[in-house]
């Protein structure tokens, strides 16, 4: 089969690690990754009709620890996601967080990683609708590292798809077929030369990056596009605005417009898999003097420390998965 657009491995490029021997949640029990599968016909595969959220997982090396950050947090949120969807009946915040525990310890991580709980509609049917169906859910880890640079800033780039409408598809619910948006949104940027999309709005303004959420800083203020500009609520984001807090750094939610990221003094990007990461240029324009700024450096070196269980203010973000609590 020829897939449109593939590339062969770069010379000495290292293999995928082999992950089907992972231990993810499915369908009642605890099983193999390679052994989870689902049937072609289900509802969520042909249609998208499924929620899902990410949790990261921080290995810290001094303490022989694996802390699972914000778990509760996103379990809310993928409850709310669900009945948004019309998938009421779930496990409770409780139960999920266990079952959450339970993957990550069964995998016995010795290094980051990402969890990722899902609820699908698993009815085996052709039609688009969402009642009157059945559902179901999983729990998934595999290894991760950086998804995007956290250190050196990275080259983006405003692109020509906007932000999916909270009237067209909710955009405070992580719907997996919502994810096409920004999927095209990464694309264009991408192949344009850039390392990371930023999406407007359909009315011009700045909303976030394809799958994160967008800080600025102008006149040593933090500025954030508010929850009404179609943006994703992101954990990560209230997370930073907590952080902003602790380090007595003025936060201010309101329209950005794209020309202001042109002479921002700095922009960064944040979320579950980009973590902070601070942003180099926009549109071929540096950011200040396109260097990692100051607030970002000292906000990034905060965060990493949080969700490692390194500093007691915000020890109540994680959750040690290999001892009892």
């Amino acid at each position: 089969m020829v897939t449109e657009h593939a590339q062969a491995p770069a010379a000495g490029a290292a293999a995928t690690p082999d992950q089907s021997n992972l231990i993810c949640y499915f369908q009642g029990g605890y099983v193999r990754l390679g052994e989870a599968r689902i049937p072609l016909m289900t509802h969520a595969f042909l249609y998208g009709t499924g929620v899902f959220e990410g949790i990261r997982a921080y290995w810290n090396p001094d303490e022989k620890q694996l802390y699972g950050l914000r778990i509760k947090e996103h379990i809310v949120r993928l409850r709310n996601s669900s009945k948004i969807m019309l998938m009421a009946d779930v496990p409770t915040v409780d139960e999920f967080t266990e079952i959450v525990k339970q993957v990550l310890r069964r995998n016995n991580f010795h290094e980051d990683a990402y969890c990722r709980p899902s609820v699908y509609k698993s009815t085996e049917a052709i039609g688009v609708k969402l009642h009157g169906l059945t559902h179901d859910f999983y729990v998934l880890a595999v290894p991760m590292g950086d998804y995007i640079d956290t250190e050196k800033g990275i080259p983006t780039g405003t692109v020509s798809w906007r932000r999916t409408s909270d009237t067209s598809i909710p955009s405070r619910s992580k719907i997996t077929g919502s994810y096409v948006n920004p999927a095209f949104s990464k694309s264009e940027a991408m192949l344009n030369g850039f390392e990371e999309a930023i999406v407007l709005t359909a009315d011009g303004h700045v909303s976030e990056g394809s799958a994160e959420n967008l800080f600025m800083v102008r006149d040593g203020i933090l500025i954030t596009p508010s929850v009404s500009e179609d943006i994703l609520e992101g954990i990560t984001r209230a997370g930073i605005m907590e952080i902003a807090k602790y380090l007595d750094i003025p936060v201010k939610e309101r329209q950005i417009d794209r020309s202001e990221l042109y002479i921002a003094d700095e922009i960064f990007l944040c979320g579950t898999g980009a973590q902070v990461s601070p942003v180099a240029s926009v549109d071929h324009r540096p950011v200040g003097d396109g260097h990692v700024g100051p607030m970002a450096k000292k906000i990034s070196r905060t965060y990493f420390d949080a969700v490692r269980g390194r500093l007691d203010a915000f020890r109540h973000w994680v959750t040690p998965i290999y001892t009892s609590e």
